[in-house]
């Protein structure tokens, strides 16, 4: 979920580094379309090779004799500590120096280390796999996003970020759907080699839509040092409960994405391809909708002056909590599929609202670094940390015979929800008062 975060609302990030280039040809016509494709193809295929285990986790999971808690490392730890720490390089060397080669790289490495996961014969192996592609898809992100700042001209830069953006919901959708129809007609192991395949497909089509990219007029951004800016920011009351507001979805957001459709296999007897479709399609469809919809809604606060910022998603955070409770819990299959709909629509709902507020609290020229901070505070410690509570409390549970393990464990998600809502509700009104003037 970090890259659901990476994608949404970033386009004054980008905006700030525009006098960095030189000498700029900005691509139009036929040649704007196939760069924007091949982004859009780059983003779901991210998204993809990132939901893969968490559909494949059963029979991955039977296969090589593995438990929850160690599902829970290596969907949680393995990626969460590699995907967060390494995104700030990267992007640095997509600044820098060409972004088509350090997204090119990126797709080769994470597609082989996805298929290398196919290969995996024991549990270590494949920690290994997964941390290799958290590695590849850090720099996923922030180098398309430099490669749009240098190849698309600013009056089309909402229309280029919006369609990367499409690519993360449009992902999950198929990953879910298509990676458990795979796993159900040729296995776990064929579905992470034919992502894979299909990886180097999409970086020769990326490298070609690409094309060479305009050199850097500097090679630095003035400005002070990246952590001094950091603390600086959050050492603002504002900032740090939207902060923790960041990090309570992610605790929220990573274990629900992670066990979700185990649950649905394991307590209400769906196949693999049944939950992957039905609970892929409605993560898609929610996704867009909650981006959409949230864009719109903190858009209008922000012109009404009402100083509502994070108001609306923190009563939908409670709704959620609510809702996914109950759906751990009730005896039929569609039913809990049905009230995880409110969770789902929440984190993607959330976005917009995040970021925007984020970029108030920052101040103009700090949108980029604010946005940042967001990203770890919602890709580190929750899906690092969450997916291996629930594991390890779904292992406890069942070595005691009590039944529903799973649920138990699950049980984080409704906890954070809470958590996240009474944080956004705090820093909604800090907000309101510092920078709308509503006391």
């Amino acid at each position: 979920m970090a890259d659901v975060i990476a994608a949404s609302n970033i386009k004054s990030a980008i905006d700030s580094v525009e006098n960095e280039y030189s000498d700029i040809e900005y691509v139009t016509g036929w040649r704007m379309m196939l760069l924007l494709a091949a982004l859009f193809l780059v983003s779901a295929l991210c998204q993809i090779d990132r939901i893969l285990p968490f559909i494949l986790s059963e029979a991955i999971k039977a296969d090589l004799s593995l438990s929850d808690t160690q599902i829970g490392l290596i969907n949680g730890v393995a990626f969460a500590v590699c995907y967060s720490l390494l995104s700030l390089p990267l992007a640095r060397s997509a600044d820098r120096g060409s972004p088509r080669i350090v997204l090119v790289a990126c797709i080769l490495v994470w597609s082989a280390m996805t298929s290398l996961g196919g290969l995996a014969a024991g549990f270590a192996f494949l920690a290994f796999s997964r941390l290799g592609v958290a590695i590849g898809e850090a720099g996923a992100v922030p180098a398309g996003h430099s490669l749009i700042a240098r190849k698309i001209a600013p009056q089309r830069r909402g229309l280029a970020i919006g369609v990367f953006a499409m690519g993360i919901p449009m992902g999950a959708m198929a990953g879910f759907a298509l990676g458990g129809l795979m796993n159900d007609a040729f296995g776990w192991r064929a579905a992470l080699l034919g992502a894979g395949a299909l990886g180097v497909l999409i970086a020769l089509v990326t490298w070609v839509t690409a094309g060479p990219t305009a050199p850097l007029r500097r090679a630095q951004a003035l400005g002070e040092p990246f952590m001094r800016s950091a603390l600086r920011l959050l050492s603002s009351p504002d900032y740090r409960w939207l902060f923790a507001a960041a990090v309570a979805m992610g605790f929220a957001a990573a274990p629900f994405y992670a066990f979700a459709t185990p649950f649905l296999i394991r307590e209400h007897g769906f196949s693999a391809s049944q939950a992957g479709v039905a609970f892929g399609l409605m993560q898609g469809l929610l996704g867009l909708f909650g981006t959409i919809l949230g864009g719109r809604g903190f858009d209008r606060a922000v012109r009404s002056g009402s100083g509502q910022v994070l108001a609306p998603p923190a009563i939908l955070f409670f709704v959620a909590a609510v809702t996914t409770t109950a759906a751990l819990i009730v005896p039929v299959g569609w039913m809990a599929l049905a009230l995880f709909a409110p969770a789902m629509l929440s984190f993607s709902f959330m976005l917009p609202w995040a970021f925007g507020s984020g970029h108030l609290v920052a101040g103009r020229g700090k949108e980029a670094l604010a946005s940042s901070l967001g990203m770890i505070g919602s890709g580190l410690l929750g899906p690092a940390l969450g997916p291996l509570i629930v594991g390890a409390v779904s292992d406890a549970a069942s070595a005691a015979q009590i039944p529903n393990g799973l649920g138990l464990g699950l049980l984080i998600v409704p906890a954070a929800a809470v958590l996240a809502g009474a944080a956004c509700l705090i820093a909604n009104n800090r907000i309101a008062a510092n920078h709308f003037g509503k006391r």
